[in-house]
């Protein structure tokens, strides 16, 4: 299958699809943070954080599972090897073990900053492209990582 098949022009969308695997990469990374913060979370809040983790690290996977799914249905393959998420990623791993549990919800923080701000440049470029499909899709990514952003800024007195 190729963009064409879904009326969409291969030449636009080849911008879209380098985008979404960059974003599939970073995704990968964040989640396993999440899963590292889930895992290792200790403490007064570990009850509170070790639940918002679990949310955050489910959802997280379902967005991986749709990015690849908006890729091949582009017609492209999904970055699949961790070689690739790494090599790719601009959002880095971190050992979680022994991390004050306020630090990573700041380390987190940052990693959805840096994903709304990925997604909203592929935001223009799927506006570029006459693609609504990803569009639409980022934009329900974003708005659900805006909502938390806040939330977790409030846990940590940053609102």
């Amino acid at each position: 299958m190729d963009a064409k098949e879904i009326s969409l022009n291969e030449q636009e969308v080849k911008p879209v699809v380098d985008h979404l695997n960059e974003l599939l990469a970073n995704y990968h990374i964040h989640y396993q943070k999440l899963r590292g913060c889930h895992w290792n979370v200790k403490g007064p809040s570990f009850f509170t954080l070790h639940v918002k983790f679990e949310e955050l690290y489910t959802e997280a996977l379902t967005f991986i599972d749709e990015l690849a799914e908006r890729i091949l249905t582009l017609g492209k393959p999904p970055y699949s090897t961790f070689a690739e998420y790494i090599q790719t990623s601009q959002i880095i791993e971190i050992n979680t073990i022994g991390m004050k549990d306020t630090d990573m919800v700041k380390a987190l923080i940052a990693d959805m900053a840096a994903l709304i701000e990925m997604e909203r440049n592929i935001l223009d470029i799927t506006s570029d492209a006459g693609d609504d499909g990803t569009n639409d899709m980022i934009n329900r990514f974003m708005q659900y990582k805006e909502k938390n952003t806040w939330m977790l800024r409030s846990f940590v007195n940053e609102d």
